[in-house]
C-alpha cells in the first residue's frame, strides 16, 4: 500500500473556488512526481467532479459545501470529492468501495452526464458512492507503478 498522507479541504459550492482546488491539486501532484500532462488531466478530472457536485448536489442553492480529500500514497493519488458537505472518515469511505452494481454506476454516470465520462477517461480508477450526497473517488497511479489489466492490477 505504501506511505499514506491525507489532506482534506472544504470549499463553498461555488464555481469561483474551483481554481483554488486546481492550484492545490497541482502543487500536491507536482510534489509527488506526476508529469505536466498527467497533472493537467488530474486538474480537468477534479474540476469536473467539483462542477458536478455544484450543479447536481446543490442545484445552485446557497450555503452548500464540497469536501475534497487527497489521499497521497507512494504509488498513487486518490482524490475524493463529496457533495454532502459533511466531514467523512477517509478509511470508512474507502471501506465502502467494495464491489458495486454495474447498473447503479451506469445510472449515476448518466445523471452526471459527460463530466463523469470524462473523469473516467482521465483517471485510472473511478468509483461513485451515493449516500447523503454523491461521493466520487478518483485514483491516478504514478507512471510505471501499476497497470490495470482486465480488472486485475499488476505491477510493472
Amino acid at each position: 500500500m505504501g506511505a499514506f498522507e491525507s489532506i482534506e479541504m472544504k470549499i463553498p459550492a461555488k464555481p469561483e473556488y474551483i481554481g483554488v482546488m486546481r492550484l492545490t491539486l497541482s502543487g500536491i501532484a507536482s510534489r509527488m512526481g506526476f508529469d505536466y500532462e498527467i497533472i493537467e488531466d488530474l486538474k480537468i478530472a477534479v474540476s469536473e467532479a467539483i462542477t458536478n457536485a455544484i450543479q447536481h448536489g446543490y442545484k445552485g442553492s446557497m450555503g452548500g459545501q464540497i469536501s475534497i480529500t487527497f489521499g497521497i500514497y507512494s504509488d498513487r493519488m486518490e482524490v475524493i470529492v463529496s457533495d454532502s458537505g459533511n466531514s467523512f472518515d477517509y478509511n470508512k469511505v474507502k471501506g465502502n468501495l467494495g464491489p458495486y452494481h454495474e447498473r447503479n454506476q451506469t445510472e449515476l454516470l448518466k445523471e452526471g452526464g459527460l463530466g463523469l465520462y470524462l473523469i473516467e477517461s482521465l483517471m485510472d480508477e473511478v468509483q461513485i458512492l451515493q449516500n447523503e450526497g454523491v461521493t466520487v473517488v478518483m485514483i491516478k497511479y504514478l507512471e510505471g507503478e501499476q497497470v490495470e489489466t482486465n480488472g486485475k492490477i499488476v505491477s510493472t
